[in-house]
């Protein structure tokens, strides 16, 4: 006699999530775990909650290739203000504004942007997920601590202006794992005598997952449909190119 098989399908695969500002990429991840019945759930690179955009989720089996996504290449576009610096390097933070005698002609600001492209090294913000003797360096700035990161190597394939008006400079970027858009934000300002904090971040692509392939979180049909799910062969596939 044979025994029915009643058990539910696997929850396994990867879903490109596009996160709403405001939402921290934890909690992003809770919505989808919830969707998806209580799934394992990981993603493959963090985003700040006032960014927004593109979060690579992996559900079930397929956390176990997450790694595999998170060496990928990331996109942004960001809006930077010249005309102040933040703590947080993004416009959450207490604001300094710097006076500037005259702004900088584009020119200037393209001459200053070629040190950052390719290789160089980055202070990360005192507000982020670093670790600093086994804490993570945002909870010691929030408890007031001075937090002083080392410069790390990274690296922009890219960086491209697609507007400037003083005091808002817009930027796309692509990069590597480990780039902070907020830092180059910050150390752009310093570099030219200016200020310099994002306004706004939005992760544009994780390696081959784009915007277009996105979904937000919080509009996800529950349950989560199967159907959404990019198979892990699929998504090794996409990545290997």
């Amino acid at each position: 006699m044979t025994r029915a098989n009643n058990s539910k399908p696997q929850t396994t695969g990867f879903i490109v999530l596009d996160k709403p500002e405001g939402l921290s990429s934890m909690t992003a991840i809770a919505i989808l775990r919830r969707k998806a019945g209580g799934a394992k759930t990981g993603h493959a690179g963090t985003l700040d909650p006032l960014a927004t955009g593109v979060l690579v989720a992996a559900l079930g089996k397929a956390t176990k290739s997450i790694s595999r996504i998170m060496e990928t290449t990331k996109r942004y576009q960001t809006r930077i203000d010249l005309s102040a610096f933040t703590t947080t390097d993004d416009r959450e933070g207490a604001r300094e504004d710097i006076a500037v005698e005259a702004p900088p002609p584009l020119a200037r600001i393209e001459q200053v942007l070629d040190a950052f492209r390719g290789r160089s090294m980055q202070r990360p913000p005192s507000y982020s997920a670093m670790k600093v003797g086994g804490r993570r360096a945002y909870q010691l700035a929030r408890a007031g601590k001075t937090v002083e990161l080392e410069p790390r190597p990274v690296m922009a394939h890219e960086i491209r202006v697609t507007h400037y008006g003083w005091p808002t400079l817009e930027l796309e970027l692509h990069v590597d794992k480990g780039f902070y858009v907020r830092s180059l934000a910050r150390e752009l300002g310093e570099a030219m005598g200016t200020g310099g904090f994002c306004e706004s971040i939005r992760r544009t692509a994780v390696g081959p997952f784009d915007l277009s392939m996105a979904h937000d979180p919080e509009v996800l049909a529950d349950p989560l449909p199967l159907e959404l799910l990019i198979d892990v062969d699929t998504a090794i596939r996409l990545v290997d190119g």
